[in-house]
């Protein structure tokens, strides 16, 4: 209870970790003759929703799958390759896995994702144990390419990161069955100096509403009730399409779905943010009273070298009329340090803006200098030992202003999403607490409650990242 919940970007689902298939529902299916199909998903939430994709596919194919990697007969990672802690994370599990086929059931393993994208050719020649390397255009393409792979033939499926999502694929589910993250556009066109996702992902390409609609209604039909949208940058869906609606009339197509309870936006960039965008918010039954806005940096010296478009004085103007007209919005953030030229004044810079701001949730990365980016070739790169020393100074100080933001909401009766038990203690999330990334709300029960259930709940104590209450009789 009460861990440190900034956790990475990247994590490992499916077939080890905490995240399991029989956990989350799903058991293995398929025929039990067939092929048995492990996926390891790694990296963030527009990642999984690829692997769900993939998943769906190949179930689809008539494969079965299994979450237990021993008794895979076939292996694929989908990788994440974002940054050098990314990278080295895939790579470590490309190798756990190739064991298994070395000394296990496993016959085949293939490598999908970002990874494969960004260094495929090079791993081509370095990996001779992984029988397919799927770029991330391959997705719609992956049942046919493992019967390739089980012919015996060694497969190399990376194009150009051009495709557009696979409108009308089947999923399988990674999450509980009450929320379900839905990608709203493919790629970034924003090029930040220090980021390798559009050579990755390409240029930043939106689906159309009514495609978006379409899974939505499908997914709520299914018994999702939490919808959460996702894209590289969420802020911008739609600008790409000539005369096509934007982010605020997606968000009024999808008040309008019956049946869903919660809508959630993730990695809404400040440089293209609508200022539709924020009446619609205020004015949305269903979108949570919640957002997420990566700002990188406050110091505009810094933020021109990462080729931001947004002044720190914009960016405090944005969140000061979203809180204005949202009242209790909570705001997540991410922060970059040691970015190369960052001098301690620029970090004071930021450290201030932080406590100015009082985010209800940050997280922090260290810069890394990253292959085929223009702030790798920088100069003043920061020692390493000075972006852990910044690392860790932003993250004990947030620590202080979340436990202050919590304290906020004691007294007040929530609504709380239930998600399951730990010990005596039931579990859930508020409207301002996304999965895996923020904490949770922790309380007794005396009747069991389900997993997907509404609960009001009284909060007694607040923790720095936790909340502790007590069910409440009356709705919140």
């Amino acid at each position: 209870m009460d861990k440190e919940p900034e956790r990475r970007v990247w994590g490992r689902y499916f077939v080890t970790g905490d995240v399991r298939l029989e956990r989350k529902g799903y058991p293995m299916t398929g025929n039990k003759s067939k092929e048995k199909i492990g996926l390891v998903s790694l990296g963030c939430a527009k990642n999984l929703v690829d692997s769900e994709v993939m998943l769906g596919q190949l179930e689809k194919a008539g494969f079965a799958i299994t979450s237990r990697e021993k008794e895979a007969d076939i292996l694929i990672v989908n990788t994440c390759a974002f940054i050098l802690p990314a990278v080295q994370e895939s790579l470590q599990n490309i190798f756990e896995l190739a064991r298994l086929k070395q000394n296990g059931r496993c016959r085949r393993l293939l490598v999908a994702g970002c990874l494969a994208q960004r260094y495929g050719r090079r791993l081509w020649r370095e990996l001779p144990e992984v029988d397919g390397f799927l770029g991330t255009g391959a997705v719609s393409g992956v049942a046919e390419l493992v019967k390739r792979v089980l012919a015996g033939e060694r497969v190399y499926a990376v194009g150009r990161p051009d495709c557009r999502y696979p409108d009308g694929l089947p999923r399988l589910l990674a999450t509980p069955p009450y929320t379900a993250y839905v990608k709203i556009a493919e790629g970034c066109s924003n090029r930040c100096s220090f980021c390798t996702i559009p050579a990755i992902r390409g240029r930043y390409r939106s689906r159309t509403i009514a495609s978006i609609v379409e899974e939505v209604n499908s997914l709520v039909q299914k018994g999702v009730k939490e919808i959460i949208l996702v894209a590289q940058d969420t802020a911008r869906y739609g600008m790409d399409l000539p005369g096509a609606g934007r982010l605020p009339g997606l968000i009024r197509r999808l008040d309008a779905v019956r049946g869903l309870r919660w809508l959630r936006l993730l990695y809404c960039s400040p440089d293209y943010f609508p200022e539709e965008l924020i009446t619609v918010l205020a004015a949305s039954p269903k979108c949570c009273r919640y957002l997420d806005i990566p700002i990188q940096h406050a110091s505009n010296e810094i933020l021109r070298k990462m080729n931001r478009r947004k002044t720190s004085e914009e960016i405090r103007d944005l969140l000061g009329r979203l809180r204005e007209a949202v009242p209790g919005l909570a705001l997540r953030t991410t922060f970059l340090v040691g970015f190369p030229g960052e001098k301690e004044t620029h970090f004071a810079e930021l450290l201030n803006f932080l406590q100015e701001m009082s985010f209800d949730h940050a997280g922090v990365f260290k810069f890394y200098p990253e292959e085929g980016t223009r702030a790798a070739g920088l100069p003043g790169q920061v020692p390493e030992e000075v972006k852990e020393e910044r690392y860790h100074r932003v993250m004990t100080l947030q620590q202080e202003i979340s436990f202050l933001q919590n304290r906020k909401k004691v007294g007040k009766k929530l609504t709380v999403l239930v998600e399951g038990k730990a010990g005596k203690l039931f579990y859930g999330r508020t409207q301002t607490q996304a999965p895996e990334v923020d904490g949770k709300v922790y309380f007794p029960a005396d009747r069991f409650l389900s997993p997907g259930e509404f609960v009001p709940v009284l909060i007694r104590e607040a923790r720095a990242y936790d909340l502790i209450g007590e069910l409440a009789d009356e709705p919140a």
